[in-house]
């Protein structure tokens, strides 16, 4: 699950998304209305079987861009694109968009970023070791396959449009990170000269838009460590991480703070928090733990109810209805409610 899973629709409810029983298809549950039950699961973009790989980007317009792998014939594989332009209403059918090398098995997991004009780019690591992109055009349809280069990429890659709406795709490599960046909207993003030295365990990036020029890239290194990168200096260690997997990250305001808030499921299976003022990470941030144990493979994610308040929640992949949440309350800090099982 590469993305915010977590999101908030054009009528202020939440969606979320998972992997159906069988990880060959993608549901959703939505609020029935903001802050009350939710809807059983329902599959998302029609009938296909998929392969459990699933990335999603929500643009500006609210709309969600869903993309993963399908089978094809025996021992290939091809990318599929859905949009879900309100979450209670049905998605479009998943629509095949191609393969970074013409044909062939799954390359890497995808992900996907949508663009201040509302147009998804699809990010795919490619057979020679690089990444390869595809994106929506202006005018309906999608562009052709594009060779962004790279080599040595592995695990999950990252992309993020920031606040002025260019994309930023960061990858890992067994010696550091690869960044590539949009200089004006539409244009293919292009990779920095040099790759930047880091010790970087596969499958943790994560990005978030942090301020109108800047976008910050959090990874554990081989040590443990959390750490933020922004592409001008080198990356900061700044806390150890709670937990194997990638944190969650949103920004929101904490007693009034612009403030970065991070969860992570911690070693012990707990969800963890920890938040500090964004960008400001020689500021400090520590991890409070809350919640139930979750068992080993369980997603956090987080996002903003509309009422702005900051909303927690976990899945299980593969059993959607094992599924948490909690909500910040209405006081200072970052107390939470307790969670709940979402029925």
């Amino acid at each position: 699950m590469n993305g915010d899973w977590l999101i908030r629709g054009r009528d202020g409810r939440l969606c979320a998304y998972a992997y159906a029983p069988g990880d060959d298809a993608i549901v959703c549950r939505t609020e029935l209305a903001p802050g009350g039950p939710w809807s059983p699961p329902r599959t998302v973009g029609g009938d296909q079987r998929l392969h459990p790989a699933l990335a999603l980007d929500q643009g500006g317009d609210t709309y969600v861009h869903l993309v993963s792998w399908r089978p094809t014939v025996p021992g290939e594989a091809g990318l599929v694109h859905s949009t879900h332009f309100q979450s209670h209403l049905a998605a479009l059918d998943w629509t095949p968009i191609g393969h970074p090398n013409k044909k062939g098995d799954r390359t890497g997991p995808p992900a996907v970023a949508v663009d201040a004009q509302g147009r998804a780019h699809v990010f795919v690591r490619n057979k020679g070791g690089g990444v390869s992109m595809r994106a929506q055009l202006e005018k309906g349809g999608w562009g052709p396959w594009r060779d962004l280069k790279g080599k040595g990429v592995r695990g999950e890659l990252a992309a993020v449009a920031g606040e002025s709406g260019l994309i930023t795709l960061f990858a890992a490599t067994a010696d550091g990170l690869l960044r590539w960046r949009q200089e004006k909207p539409g244009e293919t993003p292009v990779v920095d000269e040099k790759p930047r030295p880091a010790t970087v365990r596969p499958d943790t990036l994560s990005a978030l838009a942090t301020s109108a020029e800047r976008t910050t890239l959090f990874f554990t290194d081989d040590d443990g460590a959390l750490c933020a990168w922004r592409g001008d200096e080198d990356p900061v260690r700044f806390l150890d991480a709670a937990g194997p997997g990638p944190v969650a990250a949103v920004r929101c305001r904490l007693d009034d703070v612009d403030c970065t808030l991070l969860a992570q499921r911690a070693h012990g299976g707990r969800v963890a928090f920890a938040a500090y003022p964004t960008e400001l990470e020689s500021a400090g941030a520590w991890w409070a733990e809350s919640g139930p144990a979750l068992p080993p493979g369980a997603r956090v994610a987080l996002a903003e109810d509309a009422n702005g308040r900051v909303v927690a929640a976990s899945c299980v992949p593969g059993d959607p209805d094992r599924m948490h949440l909690t909500r910040r309350k209405d006081e200072a800090g970052l107390a939470l409610e307790a969670w709940r099982q979402v029925i």
